[in-house]
């Protein structure tokens, strides 16, 4: 009977798993030798300095894409460009910024979040004459 319970418990758990959009736990891509990491979250995440820093706007109502490439352990320099597009196809391009920090090269953008909503974005990366393009949604909020 426990078994019974187990087997139709998994099942259960199983079809809504398959149901739900896929969600990957960790936000990468990767292309043979490079793999490309990024998220994105809200701007007052950051601490004032940083933003300063980084010469973001922290704003409840502004994000932040991060995208960093890998290749062999190492940070690698790229062309980053992208957009986002919201549910009725509007697009707006994303404009990356390159940031040296501490042995690490990042790419940031901002872009606007005034309500809450699932936006799809995609990234392009440029690295030795070949372009890598993925896309993929997520569900933005403002920041409180």
């Amino acid at each position: 009977m426990g078994r019974l319970i187990t087997l139709l418990l998994v099942t259960c758990l199983s079809f809504s798993a398959l149901a739900a959009d896929p969600i990957k736990g960790e936000r990468r891509e990767v292309f043979g030798d490079i793999t490309v990491h990024y998220n994105t979250f809200n701007s007052t995440y950051l601490q004032p300095d940083i933003a300063k820093a980084a010469e973001l706007i922290r704003s409840k109502n502004q994000g932040v894409i991060n995208v960093s490439l890998i290749k062999d352990g190492k940070p690698l320099v790229a062309q980053v460009t992208g957009t986002i597009k919201d549910l009725t196809s509007k697009s707006l391009t994303l404009k990356f910024r390159q940031i040296n920090e501490q042995g690490a090269i990042y790419y940031i953008a901002q872009f606007p979040v005034e309500q809450q909503e699932n936006r799809t974005f995609t990234i392009n990366v440029q690295t030795g004459g070949n372009t890598h393009s993925f896309s993929f949604n997520q569900e933005l909020f403002p920041g409180e």
